[in-house]
């Protein structure tokens, strides 16, 4: 990831954690080349995010370049981070550039639809990578943390849902701080 970072993101720092999304929201495994890999370094000077992942082709948001509500809706990889009480953080990061970054003060109930943050992406040969920098102006929940990363693309019946810890029920439900990871059973 040195290729894309941001002047004084330390993206090697020791305090860097790796959510590799390699299953479906349900846990059912998928190929390699479908996989994404995502990056979490906290840092004094704030949070970083980077992403690798395939890219699908799917049409960018309408929207110009940068915070794009409803990013769920179109190809995107997701990060949400949770600490102690109902609050966490989901972060969105498209490979055309775009980003959503929601606190919500309990399930589904966001607080702030317009925190901001730095993101770059680029696309080459079928993939894309993207690098976030959050400042310390955004919120993060208080320590101990819990996250879980998602990918999503393709339209209608052939969208697909991905996970690296997948969540339980009969359809994906990202929004469930129950079936995150804690922060030190992470891989570095």
């Amino acid at each position: 990831m040195s290729r894309l970072r941001w002047p004084g993101a330390a993206l090697t720092a020791p305090h860097t954690k790796r959510l590799l999304i390699e299953r479906t929201w349900d846990g059912a495994s998928i190929e390699p080349a479908e996989r994404a890999s995502v990056w979490v370094t906290r840092a004094d000077s704030g949070l970083s995010v980077a992403v690798e992942s395939a890219f699908h082709g799917d049409a960018a948001p309408t929207a110009p370049v940068g915070r794009t509500p409803g990013l769920w809706e179109h190809e995107v990889v997701e990060v949400f981070i949770a600490g102690e009480g109902e609050a966490y953080l989901e972060l969105e990061f498209g490979p055309h550039g775009h980003y959503l970054a929601l606190w919500l003060e309990g399930i589904r109930r966001p607080a702030s639809l317009d925190l901001e943050l730095r993101y770059h992406a680029e696309r080459a040969g079928g993939q894309w990578r993207g690098l976030a920098q959050l400042g310390p102006s955004v919120p993060l929940p208080p320590p101990p943390w819990r996250l879980n990363a998602y990918a999503i693309h393709g339209l209608g019946s052939a969208r697909r849902y991905l996970a690296h810890a997948p969540v339980p029920g009969a359809q994906p439900d990202f929004h469930r701080p129950d079936s995150f990871v804690p922060w030190e059973a992470l891989p570095a």
